[in-house]
């Protein structure tokens, strides 16, 4: 059987508890935290611990969806009943030479009718490289709305998380 925390303990958990960011849709539960504590096993008013001020949350910026390609149309892509078009490996480039070469190289695609692409991006040194980063903010721009229906990361076999799936709408007849 369980034991009820005690108040001191209650606190520190409290103290713990506010230092971890809840996942995303998930909500944060209220524990109350005291401004200052007395840690345990010591007389009152001796040692101190002060408890950590609640870091002020970053304004989110709007990081554009990687999951917004149709899940059946991802799985045609990545099977390859849905033929990639054409490929671009942007390794090597800085970030705006990279993203002139994929504004170009998604102009062309659309212009030549291909309904999906796959753009190399490479993981990056640490798994957080600047194009991987970067790439999805600029396919979600908005002068390439009429061009992209949806990004998504490549299966494995097509490079995994290094790789992006960009689905093409269809180019107006006129």
């Amino acid at each position: 059987m369980k034991r009820p925390l005690k108040p001191e303990e209650r606190q520190i958990w409290g103290m713990v508890a506010a230092t971890v960011h809840p996942l995303p849709g998930k909500a944060t539960p209220s524990v109350e935290v005291s401004d200052a504590l007395t840690a345990p096993g010591t007389p009152q008013g001796a040692a101190r611990i002060a408890a950590p001020s609640a870091p002020t949350p970053k304004p989110a910026r709007p990081r554009p969806s990687l999951d917004n390609i149709e899940p059946r149309r991802k799985h045609r892509i990545a099977r390859e009943r849905d033929p990639i078009g054409a490929r671009l490996d942007l390794h090597g480039l800085d970030q705006d030479r990279a993203r002139g070469v994929l504004e170009r190289f998604l102009t062309r695609a659309w212009d030549e009718g291909f309904r999906a692409v796959l753009v190399i991006t490479g993981k990056g040194v640490r798994g957080d490289g600047v194009l991987k980063r970067r790439t999805p903010e600029w396919l979600a721009a908005p002068h390439l709305a009429h061009m992209v229906a949806g990004i998504s990361d490549a299966a494995r076999h097509h490079g995994g998380e290094g790789a992006l799936y960009v689905a093409l709408k269809r180019k107006e007849r006129g």
